[in-house]
């Protein structure tokens, strides 16, 4: 979807509504329908007291009187009151037709809505760029992409369709009501003010405790999925009782405030049916006495009555849609939040350029959003095509940002990154990311059988592709070690494999691909050294004319590229051969001795 603002909420949800109008149009329609034949019965009721049993004038239309005079008037139906029954019946079963097709169509809209509103959101959230996902929480994202959705949609379905049923509704049991009495209409219409004044009230009260609610969901749902994707480091380090006694510390806060949510409904649902009642029995008492004045025949009071009884619901329903509109709208802007988040998007001239240049890093220097200070600061380095860079520093010295900024994860404060030639910022994205295959120091692996994760950059890979790559990587024999070999299904995050196995499937996830550039951000950290320099041997072989880059606390996984720099605060600090910073004597020959005397001291 194209970056769009949505000022407000009414036009957020009318671009969700989109191909469930037609649905949402015909419910409302059939629901009109409804609602005008729930008003025939009780005026058949009202006619049969007063005019077939009693013998008073008829009140009914002209057309319909025509209609009972050609079947032989009052006196066919004092002999036949199984005719009336018969038109009772035959309105309820026309009613409960029409409430049938407006409760299908509702249902069908309902469905497309969440549908548009699932697809829509997952779309934009996977366009949004690698900052604001820093920024949010995952848990508080699922949380508005369920919950939130599903609010929307009951406001939508249940309350807002029935709106147009229960305005024809009262609109139609007042103007029967006022056809029958005056005074008595207007008093059960003095209740109506009573009704919608204290369902204002709770509108505002209950709006303001659904989004603290929400917001302790979002909290809730946080801590369940840290812990689920992390439950090997819960166990590892013993911190269950410690997550235990946070999450329970969180549902509680969560509980707490539903029981004050509910207290608040509970309080408004109590004041609606002691006011209904209480007007129930004014117009019952009041009705009667003008029965025994002779003011109202007993047909009249029987019809009033009903109308009145048709009145109240839609009356109530327009409350509770004011108290759910208060849920709807805290839930819509919720949604409105992501959906107004700017997603990546590439200039009108951003090309798709050749990728098998040198890599130019010039004068870049970067800092990250609330960061102390600056992760890069004025780092200058060429890599040459299809040669072999190796990059070292300590944690935090600035290696990986350098990788986020060639793959515009990231863009540059000052500086400029490019290749060929051609500044990252200028190149889209989509082909950018195609040609810079990136193995990460911590890889994702997806619920899926080992086959499809190594695939994944490659639908239609071969078998023979797959094991191909898992060969260079170093992981295939590991795989025919499974009892299911490379249908072995891997759990979330790749929980059932260890560091090494994710390490190097992630390789083989790249090499799938072929890519003219390749990063390996120190994604050779879990595996020994013997299978660190299996797996580099294999790729020195394979690699073909790729421009590979290697990140690495390792001089060994480094020693044998073209050029090392050494990265310290942010900068450059050194830069040369192996051999050539070996003789300057500087950080990286310190680095090397360190490394040197561990190894040996291991083998002794």
């Amino acid at each position: 979807m194209d970056n769009k603002k949505f000022k407000s909420k009414a036009s957020l949800v009318m671009y969700f509504l989109r191909g469930a109008k037609r649905y949402f149009l015909l419910a409302v329609m059939f629901a009109g329908l409804v609602s005008m034949l729930e008003m025939v019965n009780p005026r058949i009721i009202g006619y049969t007291v007063d005019c077939v049993l009693d013998d008073k004038e008829s009140t009914l239309p002209t057309f319909v009187n025509r209609l009972i005079e050609s079947i032989g008037g009052r006196g066919y139906l004092v002999g036949h009151l199984h005719v009336i029954a018969l038109a009772v019946i035959f309105f309820a079963l026309l009613s409960a037709l029409c409430r049938y097709l407006f409760r299908l169509n509702n249902a069908k809209g309902a469905e497309r809505l969440v549908k548009t509103m699932r697809d829509e959101l997952f779309t934009h959230i996977l366009g949004l760029p690698f900052s604001w996902h820093a920024e949010n929480r995952t848990g508080d994202i699922i949380q508005r992409c369920t919950s939130d959705v599903e609010q929307i949609k009951m406001f939508l379905s249940e309350q807002l369709t029935s709106l147009f049923r229960i305005s024809v509704l009262l609109a139609m049991s007042i103007a029967f009501m006022m056809r029958i009495n005056v005074r008595l209409a207007l008093c059960a219409l003095a209740f109506v003010p009573v009704i919608m004044g204290y369902s204002y009230y709770f509108h505002r009260k209950i709006g303001s405790a659904f989004q603290k609610v929400d917001e302790e969901e979002g909290r809730l749902s946080s801590i369940a999925q840290e812990n689920l994707t992390g439950v090997r480091v819960v166990r590892a380090f013993g911190r269950e009782k410690y997550e235990r006694t946070r999450f329970e510390k969180q549902n509680s806060a969560y509980t707490a405030m539903w029981v004050r949510l509910m207290d608040l409904m509970a309080a408004f649902w109590c004041s609606g049916d002691m006011i209904s009642y209480l007007q129930i029995l004014v117009i019952v008492a009041y009705g009667a006495a003008l029965c025994v004045q002779g003011v109202l025949t007993a047909g009249a009071y029987i019809e009033f009555i009903s109308y009145n009884n048709l009145m109240l619901w839609p009356v109530r329903w327009l409350g509770r849609v004011v108290a759910n509109l208060s849920k709807a709208g805290i839930s819509i802007e919720r949604l409105m939040y992501i959906m107004n988040a700017e997603q990546e998007k590439d200039a009108s001239d951003c090309i798709e350029a050749p990728m098998d240049g040198d890599i130019v890093f010039e004068h870049v220097s970067f800092q990250y959003e609330n960061a102390s200070g600056k992760a890069l600061d004025d780092v200058s380095f060429v890599i040459p095509a299809k040669s072999t860079f190796g990059i070292i520093g300590s944690t935090g010295s600035g290696k990986s940002t350098l990788m986020y900024l060639l793959d515009k994860v990231y863009e540059t404060n000052d500086g400029v990154v490019s290749v060929g030639g051609v500044d990252v910022r200028k190149i889209k994205s989509s082909w950018l990311r195609q040609n810079v295959g990136m193995v990460l120091q911590e890889p994702y692996l997806f619920s899926r059988k080992l086959s499809e994760n190594i695939a994944i950059a490659k639908a239609d890979a071969s078998m023979e592709e797959i094991r191909h790559v898992a060969r260079i990587a170093a992981i295939d024999d590991s795989i025919e070690k499974f009892s299911d070999g490379y249908d072995t299904y891997v759990g979330e995050r790749g929980v059932t494999l260890s560091g090494g196995q994710k390490q190097r499937t992630a390789i083989a996830q790249m090499l799938i691909k072929k890519p003219p550039i390749m990063v390996f951000d120190d994604s050779l950290s879990a595996v020994d050294a013997e299978t660190d320099e299996k797996i580099r041997h294999a790729l020195k072989e394979s690699i073909g004319e790729s421009t590979v880059i290697l990140i690495s606390h390792r001089i060994t996984t480094l020693m044998e590229c073209d050029n090392i720099i050494v990265m310290d605060h942010g900068r450059v600090i050194e830069q040369g051969s192996h051999a050539a910073l070996l003789e300057k004597g500087g950080v990286y020959r310190r680095i090397y001795d360190l490394q040197s005397r561990q190894m040996q001291e291991e083998k002794e």
